[in-house]
Formats: structure tokens, sequence, C-alpha cells
């Protein structure tokens, strides 16, 4: 089972080690790669960069492609060389996976038209624009298309992945393993609960970090053929 992950600079890389961590314990045989345009480091949204493990010309094959998210996904998708990666590795892949804003990216490839997927909640409005039926849910499978949704929804989406290919009892020894036992000490993890004000908050730093997100993404949507 060859597995590579897309790295692309700032990354969420919660998207991608959470999901990673569980995946590389699918079981013998298993090959985890962190795939990026070159071998040199890629800068994370966390401050530290993350070192690729194979470059887009060495991995040309993937049992699974699982594409994270960030704000750099509107970089990963104006870049046709990320995109062409993507498309080519998706289109032969026996699952196509994405968490967080990382569904974009796939949705850009032309990996998820007519498929229903999730996204991080502040971005799922935008999966239409590539034919995308978007879904409010931590986890959505549709056919091998498996996306999940913002950062921590990675690891919930990499043991349902765990349980479709080897079965719920592996995954249960995997989560075992990792002492996955959520208890956060929040109930503010998601819009339909926190406080009105606070997603009002989060939304304006957003804003400030990301001016012209949404509006940058429209226009890339029609820059890879979708209106």
């Amino acid at each position: 089972m060859r597995i590579a992950f897309l790295l692309f600079p700032n990354v969420t890389q919660l998207d991608l080690t959470g999901p990673a961590q569980v995946l590389s314990r699918l079981g013998e045989g298993t090959r985890l790669d962190l795939v990026a345009a070159t071998p040199d480091p890629v800068p994370t949204d966390a401050g530290f960069a993350i070192l690729p493990t194979a470059t887009f010309d060495e991995m040309t094959a993937a049992d699974i492609l699982c594409v994270p998210g960030g704000f750099g996904t509107n970089g990963a998708i104006a870049d046709d060389r990320t995109i062409g990666w993507v498309r080519a590795i998706g289109g032969q892949a026996q699952w196509v996976t994405s968490v967080c804003t990382g569904s974009l990216v796939l949705g850009a490839a032309g990996l998820l038209e007519g498929y229903r997927a999730t996204c991080h909640w502040g971005q799922r409005h935008m999966l239409p624009l590539f034919g995308a039926t978007p879904v409010d849910a931590r986890v959505v499978i549709d056919r091998n298309r498996v996306t999940g949704g913002g950062v921590t929804a990675g690891i919930d989406f990499a043991f349902r992945l765990t349980a479709l290919i080897r079965g719920e009892a592996h995954a249960r020894f995997v989560q075992l393993g990792l002492e996955y036992d959520p208890d956060p000490p929040f109930d503010s993890g998601s819009p339909d609960r926190a406080d009105a004000a606070l997603v009002t908050a989060y939304e304006r730093r957003v804003a400030a970090l990301a001016p012209g997100r949404d509006e940058e993404l429209r226009r890339l949507a029609a820059l890879r053929g979708y209106s």
C-alpha cells in the first residue's frame, strides 16, 4: 500500500501529520511519502518546515492520494505543476482523499465533480465551484473519494479509511495504540456549538490573514475551467 501526501507551502501541518500517523500503521508493506515539487523543506503554517521524502517526478503512482489543506491551498491550485501531479496520481489511485481545504485542491484537479465532499466549515461553501456537493460532516465517503473536515477531522478520516481498507478490528487496534480518546476541554470546535461572537471573531481573523481568499478562489476555479 503506497500512500502519497501532497506537500505545498503554508500547508496546515496537522492536516497531514495527524492522518499520516494513523495511516502509517496500515500494516506490513505500507509506504508513506510526503511529496513536493522539489526536495527542499516545505514551510508549514505552524512555523516549521517539513522535509519531503519524494518529488513529483519521483512519485508517479500511489494507492492512496491524500491532499491536506491550509492557507496555502489557493497557491497550490494556482500552480500548474501541482494540479497536474494531483490529477495524474488521483486519476489512477485506489483512494482519492483530502483533509480540510485539501478537497478544494482535489476539486481544482477535476477529481470531485459529481461527488459528495466536505471541507473546513469556513470554506465548505466553495466546493460547488468545482462541481462537488458540499456535506456538513466530519468525514464524507462517496465511492473511492474520502474527505475530512477541518484539521483535527483528519484523524477521524484516517481511522475511517483504515477501517475501509483493513477492517474495523485493525482500526480499533491502531486507535488503542495511539490512545486516541478525545476529551476536549471546551465544546466550541464547531460553528454549530460555538457562540456567535466567537464565530465572528474567527471569520474576522481569517479575513485579515487571507484577504480576498474567496474571490481569488473563484478566479482560480475559472482558470481551471469551472464557471
